[in-house]
C-alpha cells in the first residue's frame, strides 16, 4: 500500500509565499512522475505541476514564473516552492504520483490535499 501525505498549505497575503510538500510511503519500488494539481471552490480539478524521475518539469501557465516544483528521490518527497501568491491561486492543492509498487504494478495516486488561501 502507498500513501502521500501533504503539508505546508496555510493562509498567506497576495504577493507571499508558501512551501508544500508530499511524502510518498508505502511499498514503493519506484516513482516516475510526482507532481501538484489544484481545485478551487466550484471548479474542476487542474494540473499546476509536473516532474518526472529524470528531473524534467513541466508547469501549467498561471504559474510559470512563480511557482517551482523540486523532488528529492532518497526521501520520495516533492516540493512546491509558490512565490508572489495571487487570490487566484486559492484552492485545495493535492500531490498526485505515478508510482509502481513492490508487486510491480504500476498505478496513480493522490493525497487528501491541503489548503491555501491568499487573501489580505
Amino acid at each position: 500500500q502507498v500513501q502521500l501525505v501533504e503539508s505546508g498549505g496555510g493562509l498567506v497575503q497576495p504577493g507571499g509565499s508558501l512551501r508544500l510538500s508530499c511524502a510518498a510511503s508505502g511499498s514503493i519500488f519506484s516513482i516516475y512522475a510526482m507532481g501538484w494539481y489544484r481545485q478551487a471552490p466550484g471548479k474542476q480539478r487542474e494540473f499546476v505541476a509536473l516532474i518526472i524521475s529524470g528531473g524534467s518539469t513541466n508547469y501549467a501557465d498561471s504559474v510559470k514564473g512563480r511557482f517551482t516544483i523540486s523532488r528529492d528521490n532518497a526521501k520520495n518527497t516533492v516540493y512546491l516552492q509558490m512565490n508572489s501568491l495571487k487570490p487566484e491561486d486559492t484552492a485545495v492543492y493535492y500531490c498526485h504520483a505515478s508510482i509502481t509498487a513492490t508487486t510491480r504494478e504500476r498505478d496513480n495516486y493522490w493525497g487528501q490535499g491541503t489548503q491555501v488561501t491568499v487573501s489580505s
